[in-house]
């Protein structure tokens, strides 16, 4: 006689339900008003099942945390894989990557909240989410120095020191900060960029051009 075949339904199927489910309510009421019994009464499971997948409500917060950092590092990457030289690929990254922080902080502001709450605690995902940052931004360095661009002498220092200058521009509650005060944050983003390129060793560039090249990291953010 044959036995009818039991289905298992995937693990990794069930995380990614699961994470769908939460960033969802993260994005319509907030992480602080969700629970995990929230979470789970839509997927028709229990709350114990739920913490099978994940230890705690804590772990289903910085995995939706990367996922919303991880559209920012996309971003980052996707501009620095193009085929622009060095100087116009960073001009773009750090202006896309300031006006995303921003578009979040508008039009998204749970899961700015969400951001917020991750770099104030110092989770594990906002320090790699850095490194990978500074990684990103240490080779758009590296091909500036072969193709003669830029003169520094060490591109993962340099690397930093750039990523550094930009915490103003980059840094949840200090956009958020900018915002409420109504100060306007592009001459400051144009003029920290001029100094960063010089700094590198790149002469200044036609304020045309830099202007179109500001305006290209617009609408990177927003493809």
């Amino acid at each position: 006689m044959n036995r009818p075949v039991r289905t298992r339904t995937d693990p990794d199927e069930v995380r990614t339900r699961i994470l769908e489910v939460a960033e969802a309510h993260f994005r319509r009421i907030g992480y602080h008003k969700t629970s995990v019994a929230d979470i789970a009464s839509e997927l028709g499971m229990s709350t114990a099942n739920v913490y099978r997948f994940f230890p705690s409500k804590g772990a289903i917060k910085e995995s939706i945390c990367g996922l919303v950092v991880n559209e920012v590092a996309e971003i980052a990457s996707t501009i620095a894989q193009s085929s622009a030289p060095a100087s116009e690929k960073l001009i773009r990254l750090l202006t896309a990557v300031h006006h995303h922080g921003k578009a979040i902080l508008v039009k998204e502001q749970r899961m700015h909240d969400l951001i917020v709450a991750a770099m104030q605690e110092n989770w594990a995902i906002t320090k790699a989410h850095i490194e990978r940052m500074v990684t990103i931004l240490e080779a758009i360095i590296r091909e500036g120095i072969d193709a003669g661009e830029f003169k520094v002498e060490d591109p993962a220092e340099a690397a930093r020191a750039v990523h550094t200058a930009f915490t103003a521009f980059f840094h949840p509650i200090l956009i958020e900060h900018c915002l409420e005060h109504g100060e306007e944050t592009e001459a400051g983003l144009r003029a920290q960029i001029r100094f960063s390129l010089k700094a590198l060793g790149k002469p200044n560039m036609p304020s045309q051009t830099f202007a179109s090249l500001m305006n290209a990291g617009i609408e990177n953010r927003s493809a």
